[in-house]
């Protein structure tokens, strides 16, 4: 014999319905509640038939995640991984699962999300990136479809619900590192310059610039795709102007790698003549040769965050506000003072 749901409420003393909240984790019952019912659940054998479920509230349990046009970044960039992470365990806690979409175009991405929404397969979706003039989050917000955002927008701020870092902060700390261990010529390679990240970086490290009284040099700004190839062509570039700096800021470890193999390959040292803060602290900051000094921006909570959020949006109804994940630096050894005796006290 089966044994339902109304053999666990009876066991654990509820009501059939909180039964089926607590196996949909809802937030509104109280863990108290949850641990007795779950309880029930595992002395009676009780399995919850989730196919079953979602036929009958006409939803599907699964979670759209739109990935940035280059598919290559994410095949390679550890970031992407990471943050995967912790959207699968994020999902996975409250048992949804996820579907990727990703296109090499704009055009590929737009026709895969409308596909996913006209087509019923996904009850909400988690956007990978924020950019400029999104077609995507247009189109999403119009329908009044759930999403999340990862990354802060650049419109709609109060209305949208995101996951994100301080990233005009955290720039902004980076750079004022270096000025501190008295660099004044001082180049920062972004990424996507149409993505609000890159923006909020580079508005972050001219904002220490002008502080410290420090002219911003145009020459000394770059943007390429965060990749190792993306660092080796902003190296070469940036050493090729007639007075290179002598600091840089990176806004990824997998981009910094490719700058101090560039570097490496045209005889220039990392850190003795080139010094390099980057951002993500992915594993391999740690391991290469000088091990990165990196901005650590939690990237499997990033993940995790948005997952709960849009999760909280499909259970109750109601759009979290923004949330800001904590960062916080690591210091290696990708950095010299140009300071006799100098110390450089971090409090970040």
């Amino acid at each position: 014999m089966a044994i339902t749901i109304k053999d666990v409420a009876q066991l654990a003393k509820v009501a059939p319905s909180t039964v089926s909240r607590v196996i949909a984790n809802n937030p509104r019952i109280s863990e108290k509640t949850k641990v007795r019912v779950r309880k029930a659940m595992k002395k009676l054998g009780y399995h919850p038939n989730f196919i079953a479920r979602s036929l009958a509230n006409q939803t599907t349990r699964i979670i759209g995640l739109v990935l940035p046009s280059s598919s290559i970044e994410f095949y390679q960039n550890p970031f992407f991984p990471t943050i995967l992470q912790g959207l699968s365990e994020g999902a996975q806690e409250n048992h949804y699962s996820l579907l990727l979409s990703t296109g090499k175009t704009e055009d590929e991405i737009y026709n895969g999300v409308v596909n996913m929404v006209q087509g019923g397969m996904v009850d909400g979706i988690i956007l990978m990136y924020s950019r400029l003039n999104d077609h995507i989050l247009t189109y999403l917000r119009e329908r009044g479809f759930p999403f999340v955002i990862i990354g802060k927008p650049y419109d709609f701020i109060e209305e949208l619900t995101y996951v994100d870092n301080d990233n005009v902060l955290a720039a902004e700390q980076a750079t004022d590192y270096l000025i501190q261990l008295g660099h004044e010529r001082i180049g920062f390679i972004g990424g996507d310059a149409t993505l609000v990240m890159t923006l909020d970086r580079l508005s972050g490290f001219e904002r220490a610039l002008k502080r410290a009284g420090i002219v911003p040099r145009n020459e000394y700004t770059l943007h390429e795709d965060f990749l190792h190839e993306g660092g080796q062509a902003a190296a070469k570039r940036l050493l090729s102007v007639d007075e290179p700096p002598t600091a840089l800021v990176v806004s990824d470890d997998l981009m910094a790698l490719g700058v101090v193999q560039s570097l490496r390959e045209m005889g220039i040292r990392t850190p003795e003549e080139m010094s390099i803060v980057s951002f993500n602290n992915v594993l391999f900051s740690e391991l290469s040769l000088p091990a990165l000094t990196s901005v650590d921006i939690n990237i499997f909570d990033l993940g995790y965050q948005a997952a709960k959020g849009i999760i909280q949006m499909l259970q109750t109804g109601d759009a979290p506000a923004g949330a800001i994940i904590p960062h916080h630096f690591v210091e290696r050894h990708s950095c010299r003072s140009l300071k006799q005796g100098a110390m450089v006290a971090m409090n970040y």
